[in-house]
């Protein structure tokens, strides 16, 4: 069995806490924060808010492969946490974990995922070739389009 990979970042956003957590609570508001070599859509219908056992589907597509993917929210903590895990899709783990923190200046936001790659060894062999830097390419335009649209600060960056 592969190991589980973690990967964290943090910004810290301008903006009252349930001013962010609205943001990152609205799916609609997903493609605007995920890169376009990803090909991004939520099948419809899209979701216009999340809750505990919310389901959202997607279509992607990574290296010219296109795939489903399917969430489901597995904590919901609204203004301070939800959790999204994987219940279709290309990984044989998945768990994204967010947090909002008052601080300072506004709203810290902390992404934390734990995946585990299919396929055992050859995941593993995968993972530092190709997966972790997708991961990590797709985490900084988040960051990016998160500043951009929230007038956020980058913040620090963490991948295992």
């Amino acid at each position: 069995m592969s190991r589980i990979h973690i990967l964290e970042r943090s910004q810290i956003v301008p903006l009252p806490r349930a001013e962010v957590f609205s943001f990152f609570a609205d799916p609609r508001n997903l493609e605007a924060i995920t890169p376009a070599f990803l090909r991004f859509s939520i099948i419809p219908p899209v979701p216009t808010s999340l809750d505990m056992g919310s389901r959202i589907e997607y279509r992607l597509s990574l290296f010219g492969i296109p795939f489903h993917w399917r969430t489901r929210i597995a904590a919901w903590e609204p203004g301070l946490r939800f959790v999204d895990v994987q219940e279709r899709g290309p990984y044989a783990l998945w768990q994204h974990t967010h947090t909002f923190f008052i601080v300072n200046g506004g709203t810290r936001v902390t992404d934390r995922v734990e995946y585990r790659l299919p396929l055992g060894a050859l995941g593993e062999v995968a993972h530092p070739l190709m997966v972790r830097r997708t991961l990590a390419r797709v985490f900084d335009h988040r960051e990016e389009r998160v500043a951009s649209l929230l007038g956020a600060a980058p913040g620090s960056r963490r991948a295992a």
